[in-house]
């Protein structure tokens, strides 16, 4: 049986697997490029892994405004339906490797509502 996620350390884990499966895909690096480009990933990480841990933890450590951030993005590197079922299935499928339980559930879940808000105001929900 595998643990459920149980803290940020857990967390920054399931971040950096995620991050190696969306850097080499092509159709998702143009999102990243200026950020592994400016020597910025590991920041980037830590602040993905900051996100998480209050969503999953209700601690607040996170400061950004993460929907501005990707509409920001969205401006240069236009994201599509098929970007977040990418983002989603490479989530889900690091989590599943490696967790099980509620925290592991939850942060499925609410990958899933975030990816549908996004899609929703980025105009790209089918």
């Amino acid at each position: 049986m595998k643990q459920d996620i149980s803290n940020r350390k857990d967390i920054k884990f399931i971040i950096t697997k995620f991050y190696d499966k969306l850097l080499v895909d092509e159709t998702m690096l143009p999102f990243f490029e200026d950020i592994v480009a400016e020597n910025h990933l590991e920041e980037h990480l830590e602040i993905i892994s900051d996100f998480w841990n209050d969503i999953l933890f209700y601690t607040s450590t996170y400061k950004n405004n993460t929907m501005q951030k990707h509409l920001d993005k969205n401006a240069f590197v236009k994201f599509q339906k098929e970007h977040f079922t990418s983002w989603i299935s490479y989530l889900f499928e690091t989590i599943d490797v490696y967790f099980e339980g509620e925290n592991a559930n939850n942060m499925k879940n609410r990958a899933r509502s975030i990816a549908t808000v996004m899609e929703l105001k980025m105009g790209v929900y089918k």
